[in-house]
């Protein structure tokens, strides 16, 4: 697979974007790990679901060629993953797998523990703090990621990171980490920019994850990005959501997604690692996306205007 540093620049700005091997591009993560850009999420569509829909799902998505696998605890759904895992018959060490730790009921080391037992696993390959709320003090929220870099010492959690953390949030464990995430995963798509957060990231060497980068086509049409979707899938005879895709990797933001049809997943593979948007191209989207604000999780923390 083609890897590209973490410090990649989104291709509207330095004019160079993933080069395709005809695979899924792989992103060089600050820690010297790598990680496949489009993976296969466990939440939305199949958070809580029908223990037999889970495993089934997971097991196409595997076969069909993902081999990036994302869950989590609040999923409710690690063990239905984990059987999958061993059903696919795909060997562990040609998956990347990645969980993240929502609730504190006891320690951040008992839930890991509990997290590894569920899936059936020696290890993981990405463990994420799901959200910065699971703290409600800056020390407290200083003191779950030096928990996380003691699993991450162990070697069973093989890269360690965030998700939903904003600027104000990173900063506050800058100042006690020893060792910085290396990646931070946040709802984004075209009208979830979060302002400076990305540029935020490069400059301290964190990658960027997207969840619900498909947003702007399955929940928020009508839109100002829709025309430009739609010609752009005519262009290069792809859907609208492989460009929607698209615009996402071609930023170097690994892209989370998910679907329970074995045609879609198949299309994925097959159309996305073979073209790639212009910087002009995703450049526009962007300007076009920020005229729509679109939030579809945390409206409960986050203000209606709040595009952070």
């Amino acid at each position: 697979m083609n890897s590209i540093g973490s410090t990649f620049e989104p291709a509207a700005t330095n004019g160079a974007g993933p080069k395709q091997t005809g695979s899924i591009p792989t992103l060089k993560l600050s820690d010297g790990n790598e990680i496949p850009m489009l993976a296969f999420g466990l939440g939305t569509a199949l958070y809580n679901g029908e223990s037999d829909l889970v495993v089934n799902s997971a097991v196409t998505a595997i076969k069909t060629g993902f081999t990036h696998l994302d869950g989590a605890e609040v999923y409710g759904n690690e063990k239905d993953l984990g059987i999958a895992i061993k059903k696919s018959g795909v060997p562990r060490s040609q998956l990347f797998i990645t969980t993240k730790l929502w609730t504190l009921s006891t320690s951040v080391g008992a839930a890991f523990e509990a997290s590894l037992e569920r899936l059936g696993l020696d290890y993981v390959d990405l463990y994420l703090v799901h959200w910065p709320q699971i703290a409600d003090t800056p020390e407290k929220l200083q003191q779950v990621w030096a928990e996380f870099e003691a699993i991450h010492a162990s070697g069973r959690a093989k890269s360690i990171g965030v998700s939903n953390f904003l600027q104000e949030h990173l900063e506050t464990i800058f100042k006690t980490a020893k060792t910085k995430p290396v990646i931070n995963q946040v709802e984004f798509h075209p009208y979830l920019q979060h302002g400076g957060l990305v540029d935020f990231h490069r400059q301290h060497g964190i990658a960027t994850a997207a969840y619900s980068p498909l947003t702007a086509i399955t929940k928020a049409q009508p839109g100002p990005v829709d025309d430009i979707y739609a010609a752009l899938a005519r262009k290069y005879g792809v859907t609208t959501s492989d460009v929607a895709l698209r615009w996402v990797i071609d930023q170097g933001i690994v892209a989370v997604t998910t679907s329970n049809s074995d045609q879609r997943l198949q299309g994925y593979l097959s159309k996305i690692p073979n073209f790639s948007l212009t910087p002009a191209e995703v450049q526009e989207i962007s300007h076009l996306g920020k005229q729509k604000h679109y939030r579809g999780f945390f409206n409960d923390i986050y203000g209606s205007s709040d595009r952070r």
